[in-house]
């Protein structure tokens, strides 16, 4: 078994350690994930990254009112409080022609839960001689592709609390449209002219306050040279997104296209659901639509992740793969929602949501999904057991947390310290650590000497794992 007879020979394998640092990673106290190479200088051995679909649960929303239907979607959802509200257009199609059956609303909904959705009758619009309806936009501007936030800026006005982004309808002008809503329900379009002007528009195009860098950002499709339209394109040319930051919402700084580390395959991204993550905001999570126009208009959600915003390390699995229940094949029937809880009396669970059933024969759905907490990709080791040097880093907590778990009874993960020099720290090497076994989501480390590492806080360090039937997701100093 590796942690019992060959620690000191992997050590060797990973050939001599660097004596001196680069400039350490500032780590704090805040979670990282091992979704990206931020933390990892090597990967050794049995060992690599392994990408998560998270499980199917219950429908907990269907689009069967007489003004939703079968292509009801670009579902927005977010947390507002103790409530939980969802923005989303509400349509339908013959499912054989593909004919508009009604024309687009825009419409509301909420839940106490996240899984139990409730479609209030607003009394704003009428449909078919009566009120008692969800509907908060009835046509014109914005309702293809209405996209709402919870504006958690300091400075933003009541009038402003709740913001949006919407396709404008007008000949002639071509971008986005800046809307606002003192409660999510009354609506008002803010200015005659898009604030957002230079690309595609015809998908979900989102936006969101950064609370960490301080600013407004919006992600938006767009076609790249060689798409003619949205039904023709020639080689070299992808659906993609473009993203760009504002102080105010209406005036953006110049726009970058989203880049993406050598090697990552191009591929038509029809949405893109980013969003900081709640539990580490440094972070953006994002799981765009992979569109494939030559299988029969068939989409699927794959996961990325980014430090900044612009470069992300995109994975090409699917998360949400046809498979899943059900009525996920075909046209445009696996789209991931916008939108990423934890929800009362699941701590330990991350819920995302997937429609299915688009332009068929029953009204169109959205289905929660549940990944473990952090769980989108992990670090996983195999029987043969393998090992992940760190890029030296500093900490500012007294004890490391990981979050792993453990594959079989002969699973387990041991944790080392290094210095400066490479070598292991006293009383923290990884013959002093205690094995972790088992399933946690906040597991303290224990070393022979204790758990306390105050003494090395803003000290560079290096932290090797060594991994064996087991899957590691994240760290903490707390």
């Amino acid at each position: 078994m590796l942690f019992r007879h060959q620690l000191c020979p992997v050590l060797l394998s990973l050939g001599a350690i660097p004596a001196a640092f680069a400039e350490p990673v500032k780590v704090g106290d805040r979670l990282e994930l091992f979704a990206d190479d931020f933390l990892i200088e090597d990967l050794h051995g049995d060992l690599a990254r392994h990408v998560h679909q998270p499980e199917p649960k219950e429908v907990v929303f269907t689009a069967d009112a007489p003004w939703e239907g079968n292509t009801s979607g670009y579902y927005t959802l977010f947390q507002d409080g103790d409530l939980y509200r969802m923005i989303y257009r509400g349509w339908a199609h013959d499912p054989e022609s593909h004919k508009e059956l009604r024309p687009e609303v825009t419409c509301y909904a909420e839940s106490d839960d996240g899984i139990h959705w409730r479609k209030p009758k607003l009394g704003l619009f009428e449909w078919e001689g009566s009120k008692e309806n969800n509907i908060v936009i009835r046509s014109g501007n914005g309702v293809h592709n209405f996209t709402a936030f919870k504006d958690t800026n300091p400075d933003c006005p009541p009038e402003a609390r709740y913001k949006a982004l919407g396709g404008i309808e007008v000949k002639g002008k071509h971008g986005l449209l800046f809307f606002q809503s003192p409660d999510c329900i009354h609506w008002e379009q803010v200015g005659d002219e898009p604030v957002i002007t230079e690309g595609a528009f015809d998908s979900q195009n989102l936006a969101f306050w950064d609370s960490v860098r301080g600013e407004y950002r919006a992600y938006w499709r767009i076609f790249t040279e060689g798409v003619v339209n949205e039904k023709q394109w020639k080689p070299g040319g992808y659906r993609a997104i473009r993203t760009a930051t504002s102080q105010d919402f209406v005036n953006w700084e110049p726009h970058h296209d989203l880049q993406y580390p050598e090697g990552t395959p191009n591929q038509h991204l029809y949405t893109n659901a980013i969003q900081p993550y709640f539990r580490a905001p440094h972070l953006f999570v994002g799981f765009p639509t992979r569109y494939l126009p030559d299988q029969g208009q068939r989409v699927e959600p794959i996961f990325m992740i980014s430090r900044d915003g612009l470069l992300f390390h995109r994975y090409n699995e699917p998360v949400v793969p046809e498979s899943a229940p059900a009525d996920r094949k075909g046209n445009r029937s696996n789209y991931m929602t916008w939108g990423l809880f934890s929800l009362p009396g699941k701590p330990e669970e991350l819920s995302v949501y997937a429609t299915e059933a688009y332009y068929g024969p029953v009204p169109g759905r959205v289905r929660r999904f549940a990944y473990r907490l952090d769980g989108f990709v992990s670090l996983r080791g195999g029987t043969k057991g393998g090992t992940m040097l760190s890029k030296p880093l500093t900490f500012s907590g007294d004890h490391l947390q990981l979050n792993y778990r453990t594959l079989d009874e002969s699973g387990a993960i041991r944790v080392q310290l290094s210095d400066e020099n490479g070598a292991p720290i006293e009383g923290f090497s990884a013959d002093d650590c205690v094995a972790l076994t088992g399933d946690s989501v906040k597991r303290t480390v224990q070393w022979k000497g204790g758990h306390d590492l105050s003494a090395l806080a803003e000290r560079p360090v290096r932290l090797q794992f060594f991994v064996e039937n087991a899957e590691l997701f994240s760290l903490r100093f707390p």
